[in-house]
C-alpha cells in the first residue's frame, strides 16, 4: 500500500522573502548621516546661538560674576554690548557646529549600521541606540573641543577694541598653540569626551521617545491626543520634531554639571591653572551645589527648540538623501 503523497511546497510569496532578505546598507546610507548633519549644524546655529552666549556667560561668570540670572544676563549683553553680541564666537560655530553635526551624526548612522551588522531591517534595542550615541558623542568630541574652545574664549570676551584679549578666532588659535604647543587647539580634549559620554542618554532616549510617540493616535475628540485604535498616528515628521526635544532635554539635565565644569576649566586664564577633575572640587568649595547649575534656565529653555529643529532637519535630509518615507 502506498502513503498518501504530501503535496509539493508552495514556492515563497514575494513578502516572505523580502522579509527573509536583509536589507543590506549602501554607499548612500554611509555618506547620508554625513551630508544631513551639515542641515543641521547650520540650523542650530541659527536657532541656538544667542541662547549658547547667555549659558555660557552665566556658566564662567557663576554666582560671583556680573549678572544676576539669565534674564540679566541677556539684557545686560543687548544693552552694553548690542544684539550682535549674541552672536560673538559664531563664525567659528558657523563652519564647526557644521562640521560638528555632520561628524557626530554621520558617525552615529554608521555606529548603527555597525550594531546592525550593517542589516538596515534589524530593529536595534535602546541600549544599543544608547551605544551608538556614546561612540558618536567621543568621535565628535575630536572636533567639537577646537570648535567650542575658540567659541568659548570669544564668547567670555567683553571688552572691545584695542582692550580686547582676542582679535578674533585665528588669534586664539595663535595664542592656544603658542600657550599648550601644537596641540592646544584640544585643549580639554578629555573633558569634552566626558561631556559627550552623555549622547548614550542623548540617542538613547530618543529612542524610546520615539517609540513611544509612534504609538500615540490623534484623535478628533479632547484631549486629542490618546492610546488609541481608531485614529491616526502622528505624523513621522512630528515625531522626529517632538522626540529630538525631548531627548535634548533629558540629555542635558543630566549632563548639565559636568558642562559646566568642562567650560570653566576651558576658559580659565592660561596656563589651566586648575585641572578639569580639581575642577569638580573648587566649584562645590567655591560655589556649593548651586555652582553646578548655573546658566541651566537658558540651556534647558534652547535645547528644546534648538535640537528639535536640528534632528527634524536631519531625520527629513536623511530620508529625501536615502529616498525613504521613513527614517
Amino acid at each position: 500500500m502506498g502513503g498518501v503523497q504530501a503535496p509539493p511546497e508552495e514556492a515563497p510569496t514575494t513578502a516572505a522573502v523580502a522579509v527573509a532578505q536583509p536589507h543590506m546598507a549602501t554607499a548612500r546610507d554611509r555618506v547620508a548621516g554625513f551630508a544631513s548633519g551639515i542641515a543641521s549644524g547650520a540650523t542650530k546655529l541659527l536657532v541656538g546661538h544667542p541662547f549658547d552666549t547667555v549659558k555660557i556667560r552665566c556658566q564662567v561668570e557663576g554666582g560671583h560674576g556680573r549678572f544676576k540670572g539669565p534674564i540679566d544676563c541677556l539684557l545686560g549683553t543687548v544693552r552694553n554690548e548690542g544684539a550682535r553680541a549674541l552672536y560673538k564666537g559664531a563664525s567659528i560655530p558657523l563652519f564647526g557646529w557644521a562640521m560638528m553635526d555632520a561628524v557626530q551624526l554621520g558617525s552615529l548612522s554608521n555606529y548603527r549600521l555597525l550594531l546592525q551588522g550593517n542589516d538596515k531591517s534589524r530593529r536595534l534595542s535602546h541600549l544599543e541606540h544608547g551605544l551608538a550615541g556614546l561612540g558618536a558623542g567621543w568621535t565628535v568630541a575630536l572636533v567639537a573641543t577646537p570648535v567650542e574652545l575658540i567659541k568659548m574664549r570669544l564668547q567670555m570676551q567683553y571688552a572691545s577694541g584695542a582692550a580686547r584679549t582676542y582679535r578674533g578666532p585665528v588669534d586664539v588659535v595663535r595664542h592656544l598653540t603658542r600657550t599648550y604647543g601644537a596641540l592646544g587647539l584640544w585643549h580639554g580634549l578629555h573633558a569634552t569626551m566626558t561631556q559627550r559620554s552623555f549622547f548614550f542618554f542623548l540617542w538613547g532616549s530618543y529612542n524610546v521617545y520615539s517609540e513611544w510617540l509612534r504609538s500615540l493616535r490623534v484623535v478628533a475628540a479632547p484631549p486629542f491626543v490618546a492610546r488609541a485604535t481608531d485614529g491616526r498616528p502622528l505624523p513621522e515628521k512630528l515625531v522626529n520634531f517632538l522626540a529630538g526635544g525631548m531627548a535634548a532635554n533629558t540629555f542635558w539635565t543630566l549632563c548639565f554639571p559636568v558642562d559646566v565644569v568642562k567650560n570653566r576649566y576651558m576658559t580659565q586664564p592660561d596656563p589651566s591653572p586648575i585641572s578639569f577633575r580639581a575642577m569638580f572640587g573648587h566649584l562645590y568649595r567655591t560655589e556649593g551645589l548651586p555652582g553646578f547649575f548655573r546658566g541651566f534656565v537658558p540651556s534647558f529653555i534652547r535645547s528644546f527648540p534648538t535640537n528639535a529643529s536640528a534632528i527634524f532637519v536631519w531625520e527629513s535630509t536623511m530620508r529625501l538623501i536615502k529616498g525613504e518615507t521613513r527614517h
